[in-house]
């Protein structure tokens, strides 16, 4: 069952109002009635519910709220994903698969290989797209929660925010020593509390070598993973499945 996700304030008592467009996905879509249920999500504290429909109208759907829901879907890892921006329809995807495997956040970042050159006017149309496709997918897999997708960054400002994870990966071709197994064991051994990761992904004409010099300066870890070159839109899908099968315990 779909979820749908409403702010604190449209619940009261015992009583949720949904509202814009999940309104026409229950009604036309979904094809609800009157005493069918939905589980719905407060935004603020993750909190489900099971809600019964007691009223259909033009342009909000009243329920009932049956039961509140022991439901968890979010990792016990926080990963952000910082992703130079790919060619075509791929930052969709990439947004789509990462919310579905339990990412946090993504960020996109404009870097020096990067194809892609957003003009100012454009990004804001992106970034709704962007966390409209976040929002689906957080529906469809059952997510307490539904990612950011927080606007674009330069490599500049994200080497200076290096310090705010407990560490930050970057997958890159040139590095044959050190694999993400290491880095991930290290920080299984030393883990005491939710561990903040970032992994950084390159676009498709991958990270310039004065970039990877100044995130090696600035505290990132630089690990290769393997002998094949990946593509960018299967760097994070790849890492993200090995960070949560390793430390989502």
């Amino acid at each position: 069952m779909p979820k749908f996700f409403v702010e604190a304030n449209q619940i009261q008592k015992n009583q949720i109002t949904i509202q814009g467009k999940d309104v026409n996905h229950i009604k036309n879509v979904l094809r609800k009635k009157q005493e069918d249920t939905l589980t719905v999500c407060n935004q603020e504290n993750n909190l489900d519910y099971l809600a019964k429909i007691v009223k259909i109208q033009e342009d909000k759907i009243i329920c009932t709220i049956e039961e509140e829901l022991k439901t968890n879907a979010e990792a016990k890892v926080e990963v952000t994903i910082l992703q130079g921006l790919p060619k075509a329809d791929k930052m969709e995807l990439i947004i789509q698969k990462a919310v579905e495997l339990g990412a946090c956040a993504i960020t996109p970042i404009e870097m020096k290989r990067c194809v892609v050159k957003l003009q100012e006017k454009d990004k804001k149309k992106k970034l709704e797209r962007w966390q409209k496709i976040a929002q689906v997918a957080a529906k469809q897999c059952g997510r307490n929660k539904i990612p950011e997708i927080t606007p674009i960054e330069n490599i500049q400002n994200i080497c200076q925010l290096c310090q705010e994870y407990d560490i930050v990966l970057v997958a890159y071709e040139k590095e044959e020593e050190n694999k993400l197994r290491y880095e991930l064991e290290k920080l299984k051994e030393n883990k005491t509390q939710k561990l903040k990761i970032a992994i950084l992904i390159g676009p498709e004409g991958g990270i310039d070598d004065r970039e990877i010099n100044q995130l090696k300066k600035d505290g990132a870890k630089i690990i290769t993973l393997g002998k094949r070159i990946l593509r960018t839109e299967t760097v994070a899908l790849n890492m993200l499945s090995i960070i949560m099968y390793e430390l989502d315990l």
